[in-house]
């Protein structure tokens, strides 16, 4: 009888010690588990900030081949100069940005240009950059889209080599004609100070 009495209460102590462990260890473990949640969650949403939506696909009708005719302005008083070339519009980045390259002719100087555009969802935006031959600098722009107009309105920076600018701002638009046409336009101030029309793109896919 003794040992069975003795037998229960080691047993007894043996669950009390082991429940004591667990009601210890059980703050560890909860907060474990929510540490984990809360980086599944962060993990998913950041997936969902890396990953083309619908804002991206806005920018679909400009894939493709295209003819493009230039008319540009040196300022408002003066007559348009106008040229002709090809672009190619392409996704990169797994459908995150597109691609553009232009070929054509400047001032009787061959030109080449590229520039890069996408949606950046975390900052609610469309997002661009453009390089080309006729100067060093990188414009730099950000777009809304309106889907009633078809038109995505842009404000941005550049530094002009014409008139050694560091910041010379300007506002533009491209606009979706219909499926096989798209035009360009970009505004900026004269000499006077006032904003005229600098430069007209139409597209026709080729």
């Amino acid at each position: 009888m003794k040992k069975m009495m003795l037998a229960l209460l080691i047993c007894s102590m043996a669950r009390a010690s082991a429940f004591a462990q667990e009601q210890a260890s059980a703050p560890a473990q909860n907060a474990q588990a929510q540490n984990a949640s809360v980086q599944d969650a962060k993990m998913a949403e950041w997936m969902k900030l890396a990953s083309p939506n619908e804002n991206h696909q806005y920018l679909e009708p400009f894939v493709g081949s295209w003819t493009h005719t230039v008319r540009w302005w040196m300022d408002p008083s003066q007559p348009a100069q106008e040229s002709k070339g090809t672009s190619e519009n392409h996704w990169i980045m797994g459908g995150r940005f597109l691609s553009q390259e232009a070929k054509g002719e400047s001032m009787g100087q061959p030109f080449e240009g590229m520039g890069i555009t996408g949606y950046d969802n975390v900052r609610g935006e469309y997002t661009s950059i453009w390089i080309d031959n006729m100067g060093t600098g990188m414009m730099n722009a950000t777009a809304q889209y309106d889907s009633a107009t078809k038109t995505f309105s842009e404000k941005g920076s550049m530094a002009c080599p014409m008139t050694g600018e560091k910041d010379k701002h300007f506002r533009s638009e491209w606009k979706i004609v219909d499926n096989d046409h798209y035009t360009y336009e970009m505004y900026t101030n004269g000499p006077d100070g006032k904003e005229f029309k600098n430069m007209e793109i139409s597209y026709t896919r080729a």
